[in-house]
């Protein structure tokens, strides 16, 4: 059940980060600064990167367990938390959203770490 919804969750990742991308990149760049356009497409890279991993471990039937989900999970709130705040900080001008940014990059490298660890049996 978990490996459809992480399929759907990425397909909406994905989706809505090339939706961001395509819309800052023709409809922001007389509305924002060049710093502000380059925050918000490292919120999409890190949204497309992610998610194209979520996508791939979706299709891992052999992946399974408690490092899996957490892993799966921790990726998901890295999502939220890195690219959202990058989102909020590049539109709204206020600092104080990139103070969220590095919870979400700890929480990519915790899903990562814990990914390390639900690795599928080794088939021979």
């Amino acid at each position: 059940m978990w490996h459809r919804k992480l399929w759907i969750i990425s397909c909406l990742l994905l989706v809505s980060g090339i939706a961001l991308g395509a819309f800052a990149a023709h409809g922001l760049t007389q509305t924002l600064s060049a710093s502000a356009l380059h925050t918000l497409q490292t919120g999409v890279q890190y949204q497309m990167y992610h998610g194209l991993g979520l996508l791939a471990l979706s299709l891992c039937r052999d992946c399974n367990g408690r490092a899996y989900h957490l892993g799966t999970r921790l990726l998901l709130f890295g999502v939220v938390l890195f690219s959202g705040s990058l989102y909020a900080l590049s539109l709204s001008g206020q600092s104080w959203f990139g103070m969220i940014t590095p919870i979400g990059g700890v929480a990519f490298i915790l899903g990562w770490g814990c990914l390390l660890f639900s690795a599928p049996p080794r088939q021979e």
